[in-house]
């Protein structure tokens, strides 16, 4: 069978996934010191303060995050047709058909999957639900950077209540960013494996290999 290369993704979307994963894992580590700190000095504050240079760190990586979000949402509107709502979101008929197609290849019901040049239905709706849980995680993570804030006070406490409830959210959203990350992982080296597609490397270079004159014909060796 002969396979073309594709172009995918474009140069914003990789820097998306990029900042966006690196933020989480520095996000992840920063805010577990900050929860139970593991480090700690005898030193006068003005000379060595932990806590501080860790908050700092989780506070840069929040706006990196914050920054990826955006622009994955500026994407959903006005990138290419593989990066954009309607390319992966199940509000089509081709689309919902394709969660199910997916589905029965994840489960090793049939040999061949849902493959196309952009995301899966499949793995685009899970997508959609991490983005809403970003762009809470945010609402959140803003509401505790300044308590002073009335807008930020106002927004989260409409949305998860008092203070305390607001860190209790926060610190559960870090543990989905960190299941997902995983589940993430696995799938697309299961699916570097199986098919053909070039999936890991097309976070790199924006282009992937389908069968010629086909989208999403991928087939199990």
């Amino acid at each position: 069978m002969l396979y073309e290369r594709k172009t995918a993704w474009g140069f914003l979307f990789r820097l998306y996934h990029w900042s966006f994963a690196l933020s989480i894992l520095a996000l992840a580590v920063t805010g577990f010191y900050i929860h139970d700190p593991w480090i700690s000095t005898a030193n006068e504050g003005s000379g060595s303060f932990p806590m501080a240079d860790w908050r700092y760190c989780h506070f840069i990586a929040g706006y990196v995050f914050t920054a990826a979000v955006l622009v994955r949402l500026y994407l959903l509107v006005f990138g290419n047709r593989e990066e954009s709502f309607l390319g992966f979101a199940p509000v089509t008929g081709r689309n919902i058909k394709n969660v199910f197609t997916t589905l029965a290849y994840y489960l090793y019901l049939t040999d061949r999957g849902g493959h196309r040049l952009g995301h899966n239905a499949l793995a685009g709706t899970f997508y959609l639900f991490t983005l809403l849980f970003a762009v809470l995680q945010m609402i959140s993570g803003f509401s505790l950077l300044y308590p002073e804030s009335g807008f930020w006070q106002t927004v989260a406490g409409k949305i998860f209540g008092v203070q305390q409830e607001i860190r209790f959210y926060h610190f559960v959203f870090m543990w989905y960013f960190m299941i997902f990350a995983l589940v993430h992982v696995y799938i697309v080296v299961w699916n570097d494996v199986w098919s053909p597609e070039g999936l890991i490397s097309s976070i790199f270079t924006g282009d992937k290999f389908l069968p010629k004159g086909q989208e999403g014909a991928g087939k199990r060796a």
